[in-house]
């Protein structure tokens, strides 16, 4: 065969349609005759454009790959061929590799999705540990009742543009080095919309939707935390000519608890009680989300210790359980004393050996509890 088309582009035998084409787009805006005046030049563009007509046609193709001569049996020669000639049946393939995608873009619909809204919403520790229900009212936009969307006033509907005559585009002619080129923009009486309004809706101006307040009941799962947000799938915004609504997202936020301090799903709280009851210990009671419960303070507790209630947390968002409730003791020291008090003090110290006590020093350390909530309060 005279000439090998698929080493003329440069690509294999087994190349795919998306390969060859792109083979030619290179080759064509470095070779076309407007860019590269050169006679060789032009010859060689001749040879890529036959190259691909033959190549870019799966006929054509399989009459070339068995042996045969595609462009002479088409009764063509379009390798000869000049611009625009019988062998040039690529102009788009040359206008997408000058200027992109050669498609007009067409009319563009009224009727759109509408955004997502947002709202937040304030809850309560127990609410959060264990789910509710609750009723929120929204301000979002909702279709239009008297025109059902349409932005055309009762009795009267869009009309074609005079302009478009309905394209939603025009078209402008300009000269280029590849001849005369066509281009498109958005019609300007009709925006694109290919249609116009000529009477507006009254109740909604045309947009096909109006602003309403709503009431609407959001369950809350066990669990949720600041920050959670929950979707409502077609709560929002109506979109513009009745289009389809957007997402509700309800966000948590919990507020302080004048006791417990969340962290994740455990709860933390701090309960002092004097050295007396640490060192002979105790039960206090603790109104927990559960009810009143009994603290076991050990005989010899030692302040900076904790004591956990096991499964009076959070439930768990994902998965069963619950978190824990972490008590954590402060033991309070007597700041005066009377005569009697300090006589029995000083009788233990005695017989505990402790009146003149030498001391235990080590490096300077936290409790676990403060070190956490230094880190909440900012403090390093």
């Amino acid at each position: 065969m005279a000439t090998d088309y698929y080493a003329v582009l440069g690509v294999r035998r087994d190349a795919s349609p998306d390969e060859i084409k792109k083979a030619f787009r290179r080759l064509a805006r470095e070779l076309h005759p407007d860019v590269n005046p050169d006679p060789k030049t032009q010859e060689r563009f001749k040879e890529i454009n036959a190259a691909y007509e033959v190549l870019s046609d799966p006929q054509k193709k399989q009459v070339y790959d068995l042996g045969g001569d595609p462009l002479s049996q088409a009764g063509g020669g379009g390798g000869g061929a000049g611009f625009g000639g019988a062998g040039f049946g690529n102009f788009s393939d040359i206008m997408d590799a000058f200027f992109g995608t050669s498609q007009q873009r067409g009319p563009r619909s009224r009727t759109r999705r509408g955004q997502d809204a947002m709202i937040r919403l304030e809850i309560d520790l127990n609410e959060a540990a264990f789910g509710t229900t609750k009723e929120i009212q929204v301000d979002t936009a909702i279709i239009c009742a008297t025109c059902n969307g349409e932005g055309a006033a009762p009795g009267t509907s869009a009309q074609t543009c005079d302009m478009c005559r309905g394209r939603g585009e025009v078209s402008q002619v300009t000269r280029s080095f590849l001849g005369q080129v066509m281009t498109s923009r958005p019609c300007p009486q009709c925006q694109g919309f290919g249609t116009i309004v000529p009477n507006p809706c009254p109740e909604c101006a045309g947009d096909g939707r109006i602003r309403s307040r709503r009431t609407l009941t959001v369950k809350i799962p066990a669990g949720v935390d600041n920050g959670t947000r929950i979707q409502l799938a077609g709560e929002g915004e109506v979109g513009p000519g009745g289009g389809p609504a957007g997402d509700l997202y309800v966000e948590i936020h919990e507020t302080a608890h004048s006791v417990f301090q969340r962290r994740g799903d455990d709860l933390h709280c701090t309960v002092t009680i004097p050295m007396t009851a640490a060192a002979l210990g105790t039960k206090v009671p603790l109104d927990t989300l559960d009810g009143t419960e009994d603290v076991d303070i050990r005989p010899g507790t030692q302040s900076g210790q904790s004591v956990p209630l096991h499964g009076r947390g959070v439930t768990h968002l994902r998965g069963g359980g619950r978190g824990d409730l972490i008590v954590h003791v402060e033991v309070q020291t007597p700041g005066k004393l009377d005569a009697e008090q300090e006589r029995v003090l000083r009788e233990l110290a005695k017989l505990r050996n402790e009146e003149r006590p030498t001391g235990q020093f080590q490096p300077g350390q936290q409790g676990l509890f403060s070190r956490l909530k230094d880190a909440f309060n900012g403090r390093s």
